[in-house]
């Protein structure tokens, strides 16, 4: 080392420099708007038109017009499309400032005359737009909760919705209207369908909806046998659809929230056999529930990606899965209700059904109100042997393909399975809560005309492990649990004795089995201060101290010595 030569002394942390915040930093102020094909530009009055176009603006204020006792209006935005909530929402406001400055009225409020043009000043309270960005359940649900947390009178949802009853609050929906290329959806089409008789139904999501008629209109010559699916206004009687007017239909051809058109019908046939004789092609990729749900009812599956112009068919969540999830919980003592929604009819019904089932079954159930569950959130719950999911079933139901959650999710009809006696499948898979609750009245009609001998003492297997399942059927234990003392000299005895005791006072709790302490019981480790409980006899109690008041930027302690 020579004598200009520094010694440094050597690093002992790694070395963060600018490279390693680079994740936090975006490398453009503007990204892609896939849903306006539009690419990052400068010109603002471009970008202005089309988000004007897109959304229905003039459609949304005219319906906010006509609503004048809905003071309080909120704007409920998926998180693909909070990029243009604030200039939807600036928008409207604007054009509706314009409108109640020029409301006509001869005296402009200001006078005590009762002319009918006056305007009452204290009760013709100005209407206000409030956004709703984060949304507190799935995003195609309406989310009532937030709308209440603003007391607002009516929701306007933007983007997919599921199309499930609303009936706490008035409720319009606009799909958008997103760029596709309907000569490249129809040569891609006809790639996919060179047998000109094939039965193929044509569907999309509710955003790419608009365009069903006009990919119709181009095949039908080529393709006779074609059909295609609409929105259903008849499933949402109450609610407006704000830009867009589906078709209406003479038939009574609905599933899905879908209005069937151009059905090769056969009166003999219902429609869910009528639809397994058709292939689907679905424009726009929907999620795994809903992408679940379709393969259950056509005979295939096509996916056609707009935005990538590409078809794809698969893979696709297996419902073999479905079917060894169902089987866990015939040896599952422990179920958790997981409630994702609180919007959808008949969602309490069920879930009082369900509680009432599984109480049936000897199992023991908890009850979770979690909005926007994840890995993290339900790892936090052990003694859950499996979770049942009460959601949407457009984007509320977990489906684990890849195998993150540590325990089993299931929905309502496969634990109806499940809990059933005698178990029989035939395929179907269905999320539709009113359909379950007929299913279970049905069942209830079916057992009330059965005898039934089950045995407390039966034993109970794991069908998909084969091993004996000892906690199956946790609500028939307190019959072993309650033991009584005797009355006996011998130390050694009265010990054990209070041992027992001690041990069925903490898994019983007021006659009821508390799964939760069972599985505390079954740890080494219980907690903080569990390692001196066998201290607890001789040690000697601590005297309680008055701790540090106050808040972190200036505690009383503090305060005290800086006076």
């Amino acid at each position: 080392m020579t004598n200009e030569e520094v010694a440094v002394a050597p690093s002992l942390s790694t070395h963060q420099g600018e490279d390693a915040f680079t994740f936090q930093r975006y490398d453009h102020s503007s990204n892609n708007r896939k849903h306006l094909s539009l690419q990052p530009v400068e010109n603002g009055p471009e970008l202005d038109q089309l988000i004007y176009n897109y959304y229905s603006i003039e459609e949304t204020i005219e319906f906010i017009k006509s609503k004048p006792q809905c003071k309080r209006v909120t704007l409920q935005f998926p998180d693909e499309l909070v990029c243009d909530c604030s200039a939807v929402a600036q928008a409207i406001s604007s054009k509706l400032d314009i409108e109640i400055m020029k409301t006509p009225s001869t005296c402009g409020g200001n006078s005590d005359c009762s002319c009918p043009n006056s305007i009452d000043i204290e009760n013709d309270e100005k209407q206000t737009v409030w956004i709703l960005a984060d949304t507190s359940y799935s995003p195609c649900c309406v989310d009532e909760v937030a709308a209440e947390h603003v007391k607002g009178d009516v929701v306007i949802h933007y983007g997919d919705a599921c199309l499930n009853p609303v009936s706490k609050v008035q409720v319009a929906y606009v799909f958008g209207k997103p760029a596709v290329n309907i000569d490249e959806t129809v040569k891609e089409f006809q790639k996919k369908y060179e047998d000109s008789s094939s039965r193929v139904l044509l569907m999309a999501d509710a955003p790419h909806s608009y365009i069903m008629h006009l990919v119709y209109e181009k095949l039908h010559p080529i393709y006779p046998n074609i059909a295609f699916a609409d929105i259903s206004q008849e499933s949402f009687p109450h609610s407006t659809i704000i830009g867009y007017k589906p078709m209406s239909s003479t038939m009574d051809l609905q599933l899905l929230n879908r209005t069937f058109h151009h059905l090769v019908d056969d009166e003999d046939e219902e429609l869910e056999q009528l639809l397994m004789s058709y292939d689907l092609f679905h424009i726009s990729v929907p999620e795994a529930p809903r992408l679940l749900k379709l393969t259950t009812v056509f005979q295939s599956v096509t996916l056609f990606d707009p935005v990538e112009g590409t078809t794809s068919q698969g893979p696709f969540p297996n419902l073999m899965r479905r079917y060894r999830y169902m089987h866990m919980a015939r040896s599952a003592g422990t179920i958790g209700l997981l409630v994702n929604t609180l919007s959808l009819s008949n969602t309490k019904l069920l879930l009082n059904k369900l509680k009432a089932k599984i109480i049936e079954a000897d199992k023991k159930q908890y009850m979770f109100v979690v909005g926007k569950p994840n890995v993290a959130k339900l790892s936090n719950f052990e003694p859950i042997d499996i979770w049942c999911i009460l959601g949407c079933d457009h984007q509320g139901i977990i489906i684990d393909q890849n195998n993150e959650y540590f325990k089993p999710i299931i929905t309502p009809f496969e634990l109806l399975l499940a809990l059933n006696q005698e178990l029989s499948w035939n395929g179907k898979w269905e999320t539709d809560f009113g359909k379950l609750l007929v299913q279970l009245k049905q069942n209830e009609n079916e057992n009330e005309h059965e005898d039934h001998n089950s045995e407390d003492d039966e034993p109970q297997f794991n069908p998909v492990t084969g091993k004996f399942a000892s906690s199956s059927t946790p609500l028939r234990r307190p019959q072993y649990l309650q033991v009584e003392t005797s009355t006996t000299t011998n130390t050694e005895n009265a010990q054990t004795n209070a041992l027992v005791n001690r041990f069925s006072s903490e898994v019983v709790i007021r006659d009821t089995v508390s799964t939760a302490a069972a599985q505390l019981q079954t740890r080494h480790w219980t907690g903080l201060g569990s390692d001196y409980v066998d201290d607890e006899e001789n040690a000697k109690g601590a005297l309680v101290e008055d701790g540090i008041k106050g808040i972190a930027r200036g505690y009383e302690f503090d305060v005290n010595n800086n006076s």
